[in-house]
């Protein structure tokens, strides 16, 4: 397809819409403004309305209180001032992404930037290990992409990351890194949602385990500078900086941050990647990353809104560690986002979003191999490059009927080099150029049958160049029991397709054989839960999930196959408590049941992803000063590929225990002094397969606001 008409296609469509008459523009304008209010069901609010924190020391965050959601007279505008009032309560947060029209049926959690900056969070990453339902086997900058971030037991590439609502994924699943979780800056994110469920039809149907979406700021008021310079233990080194500001329409915001650790430290003997001195080897980073956005109110109705992300990465490998590992790994990444929203009509009940975005990235892998007993010299490459363009319509035919559809366009351009001058693998030597394009329809309609009962029904239709035409429906219901009581439930079937390195590109630094007949990773994920208001200040959300996925990809005698079904079976709990002033706790469990099904492995866990994973937190905060203590619980994950001679495919790591402790204290009305103590215990504990933690760490430094 004409990669010009691709760009041009969804705003062609937009045109459109906007020119034609709003359906339903008579019942708009008679409505009363107590018909504009969300219909009433319960004293708890809907799930898409709640801002849950899943990590935040404080209260769960609510549009209204159960004292409060029956002032159905009180307008919208109050009730939000009043849910969102701080001890700044004349100043506006307004960021990129507004609140999404989402399912009902499943939780949407959030975290915000303030929870972020206590958690002392240096990657999406250090932000989600602390939400429901993930395991993030993070050890230290060096490894993250390598060990594995898993929500309800799915592995990154089978979620479905976005910012600002537009997919950054890529079709790489290898280990060039996939979705890195390092590329965006901290100080640039707003909050960070995640959804799963009916959702996922709306975003993409390779998302077994969820939807995550990073949020970014955009400026208000007065021109604002925060910044943070941060120092510590392994060399670490970090520098933040944010400036935003708006002036009439025009609003803006521009971060930067650096990073540095060496990570070297003293590990016990049987560790991965011991060198001779017995230190972690090969485990530093460096990262610097750029963002901006600008944002363009054209008119009441009418709204532009930019955003760029640049990444230079620089890091070596350490897990695959069993001899040494010396690969070293360069990744440089660009994501921009042209979004055009419109109110279509005369009403407020019909929105209309157009967004146009580029995404490529750089992966080049390279260290030197022995053969034989010389020393030869390997090096891959794959260059990615994607067109995106999406049109999304929310549109509220009635007041029980909230129904949202669009399309998705993508076309992805793969480029793909391997070089080794090893005499077992120059055979294999080879530059790829590889091409796809990929079309979607979807649809998610909102029914709220009754005061008490809501239903989902969503539909998405693919047409995939190499895989061709799919549908995967998805269904979601939610019934408030009692005013402080709901039950929800949900199903919604997936596929994800193989990568295009997976399909086509050699991997010279593992040997493994890329596989043109690899058939899709296909099946389903569900779940059923309870949200209960126990009281004013205790919320509390329990949730089954399970997924069912066949045809999941891995490596068979070093070749790219499809190794068979894995059921996934969990619970996951999360209560929040505030129980005094300035005062706040929170408790999140989860537990995850990844059965393999078939296969050599069959009746074993999946590896990497622990049975169990306890957070625990409790926070004060007082006049700008804040002290937050976090508490992690693992079981500990099945050791998995490239584990130490000797270890067997049944062997698990031990569990442990992880005790951190963040607080601020106040210099002056814009400077603080911030200090983060990690691993409190001082126990070297091993993360997963053999790769150990250093031991007791701290940073400390200064934030400022000016």
């Amino acid at each position: 397809m004409n990669k010009c008409l691709f760009l041009h296609l969804p705003v062609i469509l937009q045109s459109l819409l906007v020119a034609a008459p709003a359906l339903s523009v008579e019942t708009e304008i008679n409505q009363k403004p107590t018909d504009k209010l969300h219909q009433i069901i319960s004293n708890i609010p809907d799930l898409s309305d709640i801002q849950l924190p899943a990590s935040n020391a404080e209260l769960l965050t609510q549009e209204s209180t159960p004292g409060e959601i029956n002032r159905e007279t009180q307008p919208i505008q109050e009730e939000t001032q009043d849910s969102n009032s701080t001890d700044n309560a004349d100043i506006t947060i307004e960021v990129i992404g507004e609140e999404d029209t989402l399912p009902k049926s499943t939780p949407t959690y959030v975290i915000e930037q303030e929870e972020i900056k206590k958690q002392g969070a240096n990657s999406v990453a250090d932000i989600l290990k602390r939400m429901p339902g993930f395991a993030v086997n993070d050890a230290g900058h060096g490894a993250d992409i390598h060990t594995g971030t898993y929500y309800r037991g799915a592995s990154i590439n089978q979620s479905v990351f976005l910012i600002n609502g537009r997919r950054i994924n890529n079709d790489v699943n290898t280990y060039h890194g996939a979705t890195d979780l390092n590329s965006i800056p901290v100080e640039a994110i707003e909050r960070v949602e995640l959804y799963s469920g009916a959702a996922s039809t709306l975003y993409g149907s390779s998302a077994f385990g969820g939807v995550v979406n990073i949020i970014t700021k955009e400026g208000y008021g007065q021109p604002k500078l925060s910044s943070s310079v941060e120092f510590g233990s392994l060399s670490q080194n970090n520098q933040q900086v944010s400036y935003g500001g708006s002036t009439g329409s025009v609003k803006y915001n521009f971060s930067f941050e650096r990073y540095f650790t060496d990570n070297r430290y003293r590990v016990p003997v049987g560790a991965a990647n011991r060198d001779a001195e017995g230190f972690l080897f090969n485990a530093d980073t460096a990262t610097s990353t750029y963002f901006g956005n600008i944002g363009v109110d054209l008119d009441k109705r009418n709204s532009l809104n930019f955003d760029i992300t640049k990444l230079s990465s620089r890091r070596g490998l350490i897990y695959f560690g069993f001899p040494l590992q010396r690969d070293r790994l360069d990744h440089d990444g660009l994501n921009t986002g042209l979004s055009w929203k419109t109110q279509l009509g005369r009403g407020e009940n019909s929105t209309l979003t157009t967004t146009l975005g580029y995404n490529q990235n750089y992966f080049s892998t390279y260290g030197p191999t022995v053969f034989q007993g010389q020393e030869y010299y390997r090096t891959g490459i794959l260059d990615t490059q994607q067109l995106t363009a999406r049109l999304d319509h929310a549109w509220k035919l009635t007041s029980n009927n909230q129904l949202r559809w669009g399309l998705d366009l993508k076309n992805t351009d793969l480029s793909g080099n391997t070089l080794s001058t090893s005499p077992n693998r120059i055979a294999n030597n080879e530059t790829e150029y590889r091409s796809i394009f990929t079309t979607a329809l979807f649809a998610v309609n909102t029914l709220n049958i009754s005061k008490n009962f809501s239903l989902d029904l969503g539909l998405r239709q693919s047409f995939d160049g190499q895989f061709g035409n799919y549908l995967n429906p998805s269904v979601g219901l939610r019934y408030a029991v009692a005013p402080s009581i709901a039950v929800r439930g949900s199903w919604a079937g997936g596929q994800r397709n193989p990568g295009l390195d997976q399909l086509y590109v050699y991997d010279t630094v593992h040997g493994w054989e890329p596989n043109p007949d690899l058939k899709p990773e296909t099946g389903s994920s569900w779940t059923a839960g309870v949200d209960i208001n126990f009281s004013e200040n205790l919320t509390g959300q329990f949730t089954y999930f399970g997924s069912s996925l066949d045809n999941r990809l891995g490596v068979i005698a070093g070749k790219w196959q499809n190794i068979g079904l894995v059921d996934t079976n969990g619970l996951e709990a999360a209560l929040q408590l505030k129980f005094a002033p300035g005062w706040s706790t929170f408790i999140n469990y989860t537990y995850t049941d990844a059965q393999i099904k078939t296969g050599d492995e069959k009746g074993l866990q999946l590896g990497l992803i622990p049975y169990s994973v306890l957070q625990t937190g409790i926070g004060y905060q007082n006049s700008g000063w804040q002290a937050n203590l976090y508490i992690t619980y693992n079981s500990g994950a099945r050791r998995s590929i490239f584990a130490k001679a000797g270890d067997r495919p049944t062997d698990f790591a031990p569990s442990f225990v992880n005790l951190d402790l963040s607080g601020r204290i106040p210099l002056n009305r814009n400077l603080g002094l911030i200090v983060y103590l990690e691993n409190l215990l001082g126990e070297q504990y091993e993360r997963v397969n053999r790769i150990y933690s250093p031991g007791f760490t701290f940073r400390i430094g200064l934030s400022s606001e000016i």
